[in-house]
């Protein structure tokens, strides 16, 4: 293994690395430190795919390190004997957005294997759509969704539409860490690469098909067609792809009310009105809220930049403050609108299933329970809900009817394997009319939900802990927790342990164990005494160690009180640790 001195001069000597690349590293000669960060390891090719930082070295997002993952991911295709059937390519905002996508396309075409790329800025689940519509054997998305403007990242997505899942996603990495030498990555000129019939642009035609499949899901247009004059839409794509596809269901649908924030309607890899472009964040949401308070809007949209979540804020009318939504109470209250209609017209089948990550709400269960459905928990990440989904087509049996995450993303129907913050978009003003013309608002309903079901609340603390000490402290508080089981969390005694590294699950009381039936992760779960849960594990995207936790109370208030015991005693363990 080389040291990341000597990686650091041979890319300042190769004339494999054009001069502009030469330029930004010469430019940091004698800053040991930051020479270490861009070389001291590859970029890793996770499972799901490359994020980082943008920049020169081999720990960067760069025209490099994308081609050498392309280049694993053809080789792999290859091997698959999936190579006739072609490549699907979009890409987000992003600074270097286009660009990546463009060189990845090349590399493909290079390899013989044809890239279809949209022509210009696409939202993520309209990509895991295009895969399967033009019957590709994989897509590749380039976005870093929600992170701060100087990342980029690169997904891969697999025929079934999702992001790829073992043994694909192993298999990938695998070609793409054999590849040590970068110059020896193949790629070809994009003039040669159309004359050879091995690179496609695509762009309104996969569109047409998308919404209309959008639209397909709604389950009562009459409410719409009743209220959509009564309904008032402020929306936000947070300068990001969701503008052009979220305002046109939305008008399609019905909707004439629809105010879009001006500040954040145009792309812009700067992401200048937010630091960070989170739907989740409440800063994301200022400029959104002050042009809903002009209006008078019933409700705040804000997708992020690759429009695959969604954020929300519903108006109360009896206070006149607007609520924010959690992804855990707009998944369920999406998922209670769509089987409560659904059931209205006799089509809940008796193999229905909700689908959820098990981080998710634990309301998502009493909704599903309610409803007749069998309620299915995978691991963190849509792509988990993909493979159910793929699953019950293998089968054949199974029949989907709703899938959902914490972190703001849902998905309805089976046209796309990714969550879809158009389709949120266009169910939750659907919802609002449905609402409306009882006399209710999205909030009442959302109460109403609490009184049938109880009033669950969850939450999520992050902690950030970045470069090669913040990896190792993660896993350092990981294995605390794995060697070290708490009898309980602020008095909610603990029942079981679910640990998805190590496949067990063990009862407590009994010590009885047996296994998740889940594939491995490094993951841990705590099943509490009063329907209350805790959950630990690092994130697949940041240098973080997330802790999420769920209470049920008898009131708003009760719930709260009880959330914030919960996190306390968390933090007074990981305080300890830190």
């Amino acid at each position: 293994m080389k040291d990341y001195m000597t990686i650091y001069k041979e890319w300042l000597e190769n004339p494999y690395f054009d001069e502009a690349t030469k330029e930004e590293l010469r430019a940091i000669e004698g800053d040991e430190n930051e020479i270490k960060e861009r070389f001291y390891m590859d970029l890793e090719f996770g499972t799901a795919g490359l994020r980082g930082i943008i920049g020169a070295g081999i720990n960067r997002m760069n025209i490099y390190t994308v081609r050498r993952a392309t280049q694993g991911l053809a080789n792999y295709i290859i091997k698959q004997g999936g190579a006739a059937k072609g490549v699907a390519i979009a890409f987000d905002s992003r600074h270097m957005s286009p660009e990546f996508a463009e060189e990845a396309a090349l590399t493909l075409a290079a390899n013989g294997i044809k890239a279809y790329r949209f022509e210009t800025l696409r939202p993520t689940p309209e990509l895991s759509f295009a895969v399967r519509e033009l019957g590709c054997i994989a897509g590749i998305n380039i976005t870093a969704s929600h992170n701060p403007p100087e990342y980029n990242g690169y997904k891969v997505y697999w025929e079934d539409g999702a992001q790829f899942t073992p043994p694909h996603d192993k298999g990938v990495t695998e070609e793409v860490m054999a590849i040590t030498d970068l110059s020896t990555v193949k790629t070809m000129g994009a003039q040669e690469a159309k004359a050879k019939g091995l690179y496609e642009i695509i762009g309104a035609a996969i569109d047409d098909k998308y919404i209309a499949q959008v639209k397909a899901q709604v389950v009562n247009q009459g409410a719409i067609d009743r209220m959509q004059d009564q309904i008032t839409i402020v929306y936000t794509p947070l300068h990001g792809t969701g503008n052009i596809p979220a305002r046109r269901v939305m008008k399609e649908l019905g909707f004439t009310h629809v105010y879009v924030v001006p500040q954040q309607e145009l792309p812009d890899g700067d992401f200048p009105t937010v630091s960070y472009p989170n739907p989740e964040a409440k800063k994301a949401f200022e400029l959104g809220l002050a042009l809903a308070k002009e209006k008078n809007a019933d409700l705040v949209l804000a997708t992020d930049p690759d429009a695959d979540r969604l954020g929300v804020y519903v108006k109360d009318t009896k206070s006149g403050e607007y609520i924010p939504l959690t992804g855990n109470m707009s998944g369920s209250l999406l998922c209670e609108y769509v089987l409560s209609q659904k059931q209205a017209n006799g089509k809940i089948p008796a193999d229905g299933q909700v689908v959820k990550s098990i981080v998710t709400t634990n309301l998502v269960d009493a909704v599903a329970k309610n409803y007749g459905a069998e309620l299915i928990e995978v691991l963190t990440g849509f792509k988990w809900i993909g493979k159910q989904v793929l699953k019950n087509e293998q089968e054949g049996k199974g029949t989907y009817l709703f899938g959902m995450e914490e972190s703001y993303g849902c998905l309805i129907g089976t046209y796309a394997r990714d969550k879809d913050a158009i389709s949120a978009t266009a169910a939750l003003c659907e919802a609002a009319a449905y609402y409306k013309e009882k006399g209710m608002t999205l909030w009442d309903a959302m109460v109403e939900m609490y009184e049938k079901y109880g009033y669950y609340k969850d939450e999520v603390k992050s902690i950030g802990l970045k470069g090669i000490e913040g990896l190792a402290k993660i896993q350092e508080i990981m294995e605390y927790f794995r060697a070290h089981t708490p009898s309980d969390f602020a008095g909610h005694k603990v029942l079981a342990v679910r640990d998805y590294k190590a496949d067990t699950v063990k009862d407590l009381a009994t010590g009885e164990v047996k296994p998740t039936g889940l594939p491995s992760s490094n993951v841990l779960y705590y099943e509490l005494e009063d329907n209350a849960w805790l959950c630990v594990r690092p994130s697949g995207t940041e240098p973080k160690i997330k802790f999420y936790y769920g209470v049920k109370g008898t009131s708003l208030e009760d719930a709260a009180a009880k959330s914030e015991k919960v996190g306390e005693s968390v933090m007074t363990i990981v305080n300890g640790l830190l």
